[in-house]
């Protein structure tokens, strides 16, 4: 093989890691799976072994744990600093802590933040830097990030920023760079992206292959791979969520063609079996990790058994216990909690204050609104049609009392009940949503902000609902939680 024309690359990447900072133990005795020090520890053997490596992440580094939130994400930076990722691109929870927030961690950050299509709108200019050209033995790696309606959701809260949202935009974003850069002699052209495996797909399909875009590294939907996917000649790869697992391709590049030659790729479990774990990065992460304990280790109560939340598309007994607190706190006849806001799959039986902020960190206002039978039998058929429930959609919890009926084959709702009662059309029903759902009803639910205020005025019931349950725990304990039947699918 001619070394010069043909060059091998090892790309690792992860996506979707979530402040999953800690090992945790599992199979045997002594076993560890997960944690940063892991995945470090794999880094640096990797960058060892192999001349030509990089490390890419398709977004959502913030999130999911205390360590993350105490700091507002700049401990986080400061701990992916000791990674030393070559690109990075967004995801939709870099912006959970405002927009002047994200720029403030990018400042942290000793790596490159790309993305292509987040837009100041006043000035049309784009807000973050959207590519990077990395030069890597000889060859030029054209990096560019994309980030499409996932992340408007949270935008909703700012208006001085809008994006090309749609795949189509997205695609004529990424045709716009490719085709400016041509000239450059971009010998590999990857997207890293934090759409959904689904619409990574989709985008994969429309883009023109002149754009020469040899690979899409993505995030968002936590899918799981036995192997890449192949469309329109592009390879599309995502590596769940977490830091259980790793992706890894192999590559060699044809710099006369431009293009991948030949490749293999695997998910790569890591755990103590792979490399050993930077001590110097654990030690760093414990720094952090003994500060949130002092704080944050107080037990609030004990529940009968441990509450679980394996799956946001399906209801949970953690679910319904968040849902039935804000029930009975505001006297609803629904309230709406936003699966995604649970961000653990498992709570208890003991509860600590700590873990309580880790599992639902997001401590968003709650409103109370006024709706009719027909709308709220048309927010359930949203929710539960089978669309939204691909890991990309927004689904919810629902309290005690509701039983909703879903047909699977004739895609309608077959039957919404409250309290054993049928949902009657011209009855009046009270319901609740977290600001966050509020501003973006239409997408989610169904449903419009003008519609859900057109029966009565609403009215903020909480502007912590983490407050609320904090409160509820600390006097309710032995709290056995099932998950019962409330969302039926047939």
């Amino acid at each position: 093989m001619n070394t010069e024309r043909f060059k091998k690359f090892t790309i690792l990447h992860s996506n979707d890691i979530h402040g999953d900072f800690l090992a945790e133990a599992g199979g045997q005795e002594g076993n560890l799976i997960g944690g940063l020090a892991l995945v470090s520890g794999y880094l640096n053997k990797v960058r060892e072994e192999e001349k030509n490596v990089l490390y890419l992440i398709a977004g959502d580094m913030l999130q999911g744990a205390m360590i993350d939130s105490e700091y507002k994400g700049a401990s986080t930076m400061e701990i992916m600093n000791y990674l030393a990722p070559d690109v990075v691109t967004l995801g939709n929870h870099e912006l959970d802590y405002g927009l002047p927030h994200l720029l403030f961690l990018e400042k942290i950050a000793n790596f490159p933040i790309v993305n292509a299509n987040l837009y100041i709108k006043k000035y049309h200019k784009r807000l973050m830097q959207p590519y990077i050209i990395l030069n890597v033995d000889g060859f030029d790696i054209l990096c560019i990030g994309i980030i499409t309606e996932s992340v408007i959701s949270s935008l909703k809260m700012d208006s001085d920023i809008s994006s090309f949202v749609g795949l189509e935009d997205a695609a004529a974003e990424v045709s716009k760079i490719c085709n400016a850069y041509k000239d450059d002699d971009i010998d590999l052209t990857i997207l890293l992206t934090h759409i959904g495996f689904e619409s990574d797909k989709e985008l994969a399909a429309i883009l023109d292959p002149a754009c020469g875009v040899d690979m899409i590294i993505g995030g968002h939907s936590h899918t799981i791979l036995e192997q890449p996917e192949a469309v329109n000649g592009i390879l599309i790869a995502q590596a769940g969520t977490g830091t259980d697992q790793i992706g890894r391709f192999d590559i060699v590049v044809d710099d006369d063609t431009n293009s991948i030659v030949e490749w293999k790729w695997k998910l790569i479990p890591v755990d103590n079996h792979l490399a050993k774990p930077d001590a110097e990065l654990q030690k760093f992460i414990d720094s952090f990790q003994e500060v949130v304990d002092r704080k944050y280790n107080t037990l609030i109560c004990r529940f009968a058994r441990k509450l679980r939340h394996p799956r946001r598309e399906e209801e949970t007994s953690l679910g319904n216990l968040f849902a039935d607190i804000f029930a009975e706190s505001a006297g609803l006849s629904v309230a709406f909690v936003g699966s995604g806001s649970i961000r653990g799959t498992e709570l208890g039986p003991l509860v600590t204050l700590g873990d309580l902020y880790r599992i639902f960190p997001y401590d968003d206002s709650m409103s109370k609104f006024t709706v009719t039978g027909v709308q709220l039998r048309q927010i359930f058929s949203h929710i539960m049609h089978p669309e939204n429930r691909t890991g990309e959609g927004e689904c919810y919890q629902v309290n005690r009392g509701i039983q909703a009926v879903y047909n699977e084959a004739r895609r309608s709702l077959d039957s919404l009940t409250l309290n054993g009662e049928p949902v009657t059309d011209n009855e009046y029903y009270t319901i609740a949503l977290q600001g966050f759902h509020y501003k973006n009803s239409e997408k989610n639910m169904g449903i419009t902000n003008s519609e859900l205020m057109a029966l009565a005025d609403s009215h903020v019931v909480t502007t912590s609902m983490r407050d609320v349950v904090e409160e509820y725990l600390r006097s309710h304990h032995n709290i056995s939680n099932q998950a019962e039947g409330r969302l039926v699918y047939k």
